[in-house]
């Protein structure tokens, strides 16, 4: 037990700081990319937060399985460099018994990670798209940078020049449409009012946009007619109470959803989420015989190509999950081999070192 919680905690350590690198530079990107649609009116800043708490567990999956290769790597590349793998094989903990240790945290990581690819990371993929979809159908306009156009989707672009000093008023507000009118004929409309605002129905949730002292232009394409509308006020419904976002993608399915779809988007997805976790002892196996270093080398020696054999194997799930949902590839072959494939390479390689000696 002394040597399990000891060989234990250094491997956990060393994933731990592994996977917060890694966790804090992906996320940063990421946070970059929001902040940018922010500062450019896309999104408000409001969400930013809630964005980045959605794509936690989508980041996890993939970076765990990662951190735990990483940390066992260089928490036995350091063991063998201070002669500690050596004491204990001499004391009679053969390769085989390391191994049996090792896979007793990677049992607790495979665990988190299927936490994550079969339940938190669709539901947060699914609440970041709603959230997202949310904003565009609402046209927030609190979003909005002045001195921009700036595309709100649903063929309506804004320009606003400026905000009241308490940022509850627009002044001098630009807005151009596209529409189409009852009979299915298409519209577009230029809008221009002095100010506007935005409030919510009390009684019924909607919420408008109030414009106040400007014009209305409706112009047909192909006539030589337009419409001119001149208003003291001007209200302009943006989103109803009880309007619900329809997402569908299997991306976004429930794991239960996919389980009982014939679709081969679905069987792809079911097939990427189910071998996340089984990845995470494949690379269990295949990490011990490569941990193995000599004092000359240093226990970085082989970090490289360990990184590697850890990109070539998520680069082909990830080939193979886009074949099965194009229905270039059967999903009864599936990912299988690849996963068999990588573990019979490990099998080879432990199989090796135990002939050379782990010691």
């Amino acid at each position: 037990m002394i040597i399990f919680r000891y060989l234990t905690r250094e491997i956990l350590l060393t994933m731990a700081a592994v996977a917060g690198v890694l966790l804090l530079v992906i996320m940063g990107s990421r946070f970059i990319r929001y902040f940018t649609d922010a500062a450019e009116g896309d999104i408000p800043a409001s969400i930013l937060g809630t964005l980045m708490l959605y794509h936690l567990p989508g980041f996890l999956e993939l970076i765990l399985p990662l951190a735990f290769f990483l940390g066992i790597l260089l928490a036995y590349g350091q063991l063998y460099l201070n002669s500690e793998i050596t004491v204990l094989v001499a004391c009679g903990t053969s390769p085989r018994r390391l191994l049996t240790i090792s896979l007793v945290p990677a049992t607790l990581v495979a665990f988190l990670v299927g936490l994550c690819s079969l339940w938190l990371t669709p539901a947060g993929a699914f609440n970041n798209a709603v959230t997202l979809e949310e904003q565009r159908s609402q046209l927030d306009f609190s979003a909005l940078a002045p001195g921009r156009f700036q595309d709100l989707g649903a063929g309506r672009t804004v320009y606003v020049e400026g905000f009241t000093d308490n940022q509850t008023r627009m002044q001098n507000v630009f807005i151009s449409e596209r529409q189409r009118r009852t009979d299915g004929t298409p519209e577009d409309s230029v809008t221009r009012a002095q100010s506007g605002y935005q409030t919510v129905d009390d009684e019924t949730g909607s919420r408008f946009l109030v414009l106040a002292d400007g014009e209305r232009y409706s112009v047909d394409p192909g006539r030589f007619e337009a419409e001119r509308l001149e208003f003291a006020t001007y209200a302009v419904r943006l989103s109803r109470a009880d309007e619900v976002v329809e997402i569908d993608s299997p991306e976004y399915a429930s794991t239960a959803a996919l389980l009982g779809s014939d679709d081969s988007r679905a069987h792809a997805q079911l097939q990427w989420r189910f071998g996340l976790p089984l990845m995470v002892f494949i690379l269990t196996l295949m990490a011990m015989p490569l941990s193995k270093v000599n004092p000359r080398q240093g226990r970085f020696a082989k970090l490289l190509p360990a990184i590697f054999l850890h990109i070539s194997y998520l680069s082909l799930l990830l080939a193979a999950q886009d074949a099965i949902g194009r229905g270039a590839l059967s999903a009864a072959v599936g990912m299988w081999p690849i996963h068999a494939a990588y573990l019979a390479l490990g099998l080879v390689m432990m199989q090796r070192a135990q002939h050379k000696g782990m010691r």
